[in-house]
């Protein structure tokens, strides 16, 4: 990769990244796009710093000096504008330009995803979404992404000319710290607009959390899923100990052939692909197309009777046992932590 100081619009060398700070910790996304713009900064020869919202944990934002943050600019404002889209994109972008700014950087996740062209659109910004790749190449920021289904790989170049809003695929984001960074002595700031924002188009007026049952598996953070392997009785206690643990259900093809549940339940290849937090797998064998569809899942466990069933290759940790035995054992242990008698 050919390194180099690229020369643009604002200061020079300046990169800005948002973080969303709405929880208690830094989640992956946030961590992953620290540790890209980290990565960045350095090709660039370029400053960095972090823009959020007033309200973030003191433990969010301690959790930032390991990827090298030296600055954080906390955006205060009212519920009712940090509730609002459109009225987060107009204060995220006027302290952008209160900074001098010219690239800005999120992750591309739901939240970044929706506020990117907001956010092009206020700072009269180029806008590159999605991006697997960056690279400094004859002075230019070269940026490549996946397109037609990711068949075919786009790159662009950026000159620095006009500032540039940035968003940068989930898949390539790693939440790792990287042995080559050093901790930054993180000073924080506030920042509130000079004068009024102007009121928002749309307003909250309620937030329904997800419910793991009926959200769609493309969404599950913890899953279980049924197979073959699972009798008729043993999928009504897979059903069961999702219901305890507060995870989404998931099948395979065969179990959906069975009539265990509907077509928008099956994950896999020729169903639908999952990345959860964590995945288990019960009497699944573990076929090319079901590996295909769970192997972005962060862990995954599973228990199967066949100890050369690939599902056991594939696993993180793997059980070899009989689910007729293990589901009452699992079923009772699960509540009595739980403390859940039904």
């Amino acid at each position: 990769m050919t390194t180099g100081k690229l020369q643009h619009a604002g200061k020079p060398g300046e990169i800005l990244v948002f973080v969303d700070l709405s929880e208690d910790e830094l989640d992956d996304y946030s961590k992953g796009i620290l540790s890209e713009t980290s990565r960045l900064a350095k090709t660039l020869s370029a400053n960095w710093s972090v823009i959020g919202f007033a309200g973030a944990t003191d433990h969010a934002i301690a959790a930032m000096a390991a990827y090298g943050v030296e600055k954080l600019t906390l955006i205060e404002g009212s519920a009712e504008q940090t509730d609002s889209l459109d009225v987060r994109g107009k204060l995220i972008a006027l302290a952008t330009r209160a900074q001098g700014s010219a690239l800005l950087l999120l992750p591309h996740n739901d939240l970044g995803g929706a506020l990117a062209p907001l956010l092009a659109a206020q700072l009269d910004a180029a806008l590159f979404v999605e991006a697997i790749a960056c690279s400094v190449a004859e002075g230019r920021l070269k940026l490549t992404r996946q397109v037609l289904g990711a068949q075919v790989a786009q790159a662009k170049t950026w000159d620095g000319s006009v500032p540039l809003v940035l968003t940068i695929n989930p898949k390539v984001l790693s939440s790792v710290v990287l042995p080559n960074m050093q901790p930054g002595k993180l000073q924080v700031e506030r920042w509130q607009p000079t004068g009024a924002v102007s009121a928002a188009t749309t307003r909250i007026i309620e937030r329904i959390p997800a419910d793991p049952q009926t959200v769609d598996v493309t969404e599950a953070e913890v899953m279980v899923s049924a197979g073959l392997g699972c009798s008729e009785q043993g999928f009504s206690q897979v059903q069961e100990l999702t219901r305890l643990i507060n995870a989404s259900l998931g099948v395979t093809r065969p179990a959906y052939d069975l009539g265990y549940t509907g077509f928008e339940r099956m994950v896999g290849q020729t169903g639908k692909t999952v990345a959860p937090r964590f995945y288990l797998a019960l009497g699944i064998s573990g076929s090319m197309h079901h590996i295909g569809g769970i192997k972005d899942s962060k862990r995954i466990v599973s228990v199967n009777i066949d100890p050369k069933a690939p599902i056991v290759a594939n696993s993180d940790e793997a059980f070899v046992a009989d689910l007729r035995e293990v589901m009452p054992l699992l079923i009772e242990r699960v509540k009595s932590v739980t403390g859940d008698a039904a």
